[in-house]
């Protein structure tokens, strides 16, 4: 087989891989109707293409090859779905479904193996993964008696901290808590994490409260954890926090490494996140110097060595893709050097992509490959021309340009697609920052190496890197610090990304598109700009945001954005922030504050630092004179909100009872400040938004009548008097919260008035032409309501 036709039958491979997306794959089960679907259409392109391309193409490759070609495809799709994970009969996940009549919400403990050496979660709990070999109920479920039996699968574990220290890999526990099913995101554009958990084979998850040692002799066994163990305590020990776990994610990788959060989210928003992941940046600073120190030794000794170096990489990193195809790639290299063979960049990495998803197909949608791939792509593709513009500069200044650039020009759309966010300065901070990278990670690698032998000299060494890991933190806070360093644009339709890719591919085909970049680049603007300010112009939608018992809403009326409450901070930042990103809000015109609970206006705080609001409504201010006893009512006090308002040039204004606000289209009366009523008039709708509120208070608000008549009744899924919804006589009814008043939903049953409830549908989202739609299409009849 010569290289054309080995090139043409792995993309095939990959473009088969790729189609998979057109029927959801792999975040959602198919039927084999669709299977087949899929195949004939891959089959049908193979005898198209092998009945019209040698017509047109006569010197080209031959029918047969498109034949194979097409076969390949069909291969690929049958081995990418066997390859799906898939709960086994006995899965511990079997005895999570609740209508199974099993163990949900009741404590149980669970045995198994460690698989995982635990990790910091951003709420300060351990996580690992538990390979589970027995079940148990510690208190009956119900009367035929407490479960006990044999499992298989993995669980999600995540338990308090101090349980999970001490703990490695092979540890035989017994983990006592809750089991529970992953959700699905709840919210347009959130996590998935029922998907996340299922790419890894993982179909339930356990809150653990207790971890109990089933051997507590038990001898930790030599894996590559240890080495990593030692190599992350000798650098930290001497350059401490954070500067310490960032030398060593240079080596590692941050899936090794427990970075701090706020520092690794800094980093992310600089655009120099693959600062901290291990890649090819890694993996030829290694090889480069093992062949300097092997430059005397023959050829074939200098392979050995480099792919001893190469195994022990990946070894102390972990199968993380992007590693995976640094080494493959740096493996083609040394064979290439030993052969004394032209290595062809392009089809290294095409060969180092096909093996790579052969070994593992799903790679295919791991954002850290894609992202691999893409960054190596452009540097093989757009780097030579870029050197060419920029001649006229030294070479090692137009290579530390010219770099960063053409990988930030191939993975900058991908990033639009999934992220929604651009960083205007991150290729700048890119180009500052990439002597720094470098001089650490030659550092970080030297000081490993050190470690493994003595983690004293280790250590000594790694405290030579502090300056410069102090100069790239600062110069990564000064890029965070600037203006307008974080632009939301929405999020991009799979067409735009094409368009985007399609003219980055024109532009390193084609002289003439390069000779007018600035051209391509008002093009490549217009594609993403252009159809985010029609759709923000014409969209007239209501979403109330799926955040367990916390109501928010956001009213998106073409282009004027109004936020109603926050909910607590980690609300704010990994809901309400990740929905506006995707819409790509950059400001809130009007924020309302309902909620007097410090806790539940803590969410201000991330959202005041993280976009600009023009006008603050406080409906529920505390009282100036009294004293914060708490870091959390601090931050939740009057005083701080309103300076944080006034300090981005907005208004702060307190809303009293009676009081009618006219934000935009829609008009919002506070009826009540303690407990919170609200009525919103949205186009010809009247929506009433009622927060907990006790059974007696409903019945005095019914029969005073200060209540208006609505169509639309949100309130938190708490207990309603026959009275209180005779009342108001709504047409529908919503209620956030995870789990609805059993009384109150057969009230609404009987009164024919259509409920939502956000623990059921997720967001809910309202618009004047399609009414209300659901984030998840749950089965309503089978969902439980408590």
């Amino acid at each position: 087989m010569n290289p054309a036709s080995g090139a043409i039958l792995s993309l095939a491979y990959i473009l088969a891989l790729l189609s998979t997306a057109m029927v959801g794959l792999p975040t959602r089960d198919i039927s084999w109707q669709e299977y087949g679907l899929l195949m004939g259409g891959i089959g049908g392109l193979g005898i198209l293409a092998a009945i019209a391309i040698p017509q047109v193409w006569r010197t080209g490759p031959k029918a047969r090859l498109w034949l194979a070609a097409g076969v390949v495809g069909i291969l690929a799709i049958a081995y990418f779905q066997v390859r799906i994970p898939q709960p086994a009969s006995n899965d511990i996940s079997k005895f999570v479904a609740s209508d199974q009549g099993t163990v949900q919400g009741q404590v149980v403990m669970v045995q198994g193996k460690v698989e995982t050496v635990p990790r910091l979660t951003r709420s300060s709990k351990g996580q690992f993964w538990l390979e589970v070999t027995q079940l148990n109920e510690v208190q009956s479920s119900n009367s035929t008696g407490a479960i006990s039996q044999g499992v298989t699968g993995k669980l999600y574990v995540t338990v308090p901290l101090l349980q999970a220290t001490g703990l490695f890999p092979d540890e035989m526990v017994a983990v006592t808590g809750v089991l529970y099913k992953p959700k699905p995101a709840a919210n347009p554009g959130a996590f998935d994490f029922e998907a996340y958990l299922a790419k890894e084979g993982v179909f339930a998850g356990l809150s653990g409260r207790q971890v109990t040692l089933l051997d507590e002799g038990q001898q930790a066994s030599w894996q590559w954890w240890r080495l990593r163990q030692r190599i992350v305590r000798a650098q930290v020990s001497q350059l401490g926090s954070p500067a310490g776990q960032l030398v060593s994610s240079m080596v590692l990788g941050n899936q090794a490494v427990d970075i701090p959060y706020n520092v690794r989210d800094q980093f992310v928003g600089a655009g120099l996140a693959h600062a901290l992941a291990a890649s090819g940046t890694q993996t030829a600073l290694i090889l480069g110097l093992v062949l300097m120190l092997t430059k005397r030794l023959s050829a074939k000794a200098q392979l050995i060595f480099g792919t001893i170096a190469l195994i022990v990489f990946v070894g102390l990193t972990g199968l993380q893709p992007s590693v995976m195809r640094a080494a493959v790639m740096g493996f083609g290299a040394l064979v290439a050097l030993v052969t004394q063979r032209k290595v062809k960049p392009l089809g290294s990495l095409l060969l180092a992509a096909t093996i790579l998803l052969v070994f593992n197909p799903l790679w295919i949608w791991d954002l850290g490959f894609q992202l691999s791939f893409l960054a190596t792509l452009g540097l093989l593709v757009t780097v030579p021309p870029l050197m060419k513009q920029l001649d006229w500069l030294p070479s090692a200044i137009g290579s530390a340009i010219a770099i960063p650039l053409a990988a930030s020009l191939w993975t900058l759309p991908l990033q639009l697609y999934v992220f929604s966010i651009l960083a205007p300065y991150s290729i700048a901070a890119n180009i500052l920052s990439a002597p720094l990278i470098a001089l650490i990670s030659i550092g970080s690698f030297i000081s490993a190496f050190a470690a493994l032998i003595s983690p004293a000299v280790g250590s000594a060494l790694a405290w030579l890197l502090y300056y410069p890991v102090q100069l790239l933190i600062g110069l990564v806070q000064f890029f965070n610090g600037l203006p307008g360093n974080s632009v939301a644009v929405g999020t991009i339709s799979l067409v735009q990304l094409l368009l985007l890719y399609g003219l980055i591919s024109l532009s390193c085909i084609s002289w003439k598109v390069r000779q007018k970049w600035w051209l391509a680049g008002i093009v490549a603007l217009m594609i993403v700009v252009i159809p985010t300010w029609q759709t923000r112009i014409e969209q007239f939608q209501v979403t109330i945001l799926g955040a367990d018992r916390e109501q928010v809403l956001v009213v998106q009326d073409r282009g004027r954005v109004t936020l109603v409450n926050s909910g607590e901070a980690d609300t704010a930042s990994f809901t309400v922030l990740p929905f506006l990103h995707k819409q790509g809000v950059n400001q809130i015109d009007s924020a309302i504050a309902l909620d007097s609970e410090p806790r539940l206006r803590s969410g201000w705080v991330p959202i005041l630092e993280s976009l600009l609001i023009r006008r603050f409504y406080d409906c529920a201010p505390r009282p100036i004179g009294e004293v914060a006893t708490t870091q959390q009512q601090s931050l939740a006090d009057t005083g701080a909100i309103a300076a944080a308002v006034q300090s981005q040039q907005g208004t702060y204004e307190v809303v009293s009872s009676g009081q009618r606000l006219a934000v935009g289209a829609t008009a919002i009366k506070l009826i009540n400040a303690e407990p919170p009523i609200v009525q919103l008039q949205v186009q010809d709708r009247r929506w009433l938004l009622v927060e907990e509120i006790k059974p007696e208070i409903q019945q005095k608000l019914a029969a005073t009548g200060n209540l208006p008549q609505t169509q639309v009744l949100w309130w938190a899924g708490q207990p309603l008097t026959p009275e209180f919804l005779e009342f108001l006589k709504p047409e529908v009814a919503i209620a956030s919260s995870d789990t609805v008043d059993l009384q109150a939903a057969k009230l609404l049953e009987k009164a024919k008035i259509p409920l939502y409830w956000t623990g059921r549908d997720g967001a809910i989202q309202w618009t004047p032409d399609g009414g209300f739609e659901t984030t998840l299409q749950a089965n309503r009849n089978d969902a439980p309501l408590l």
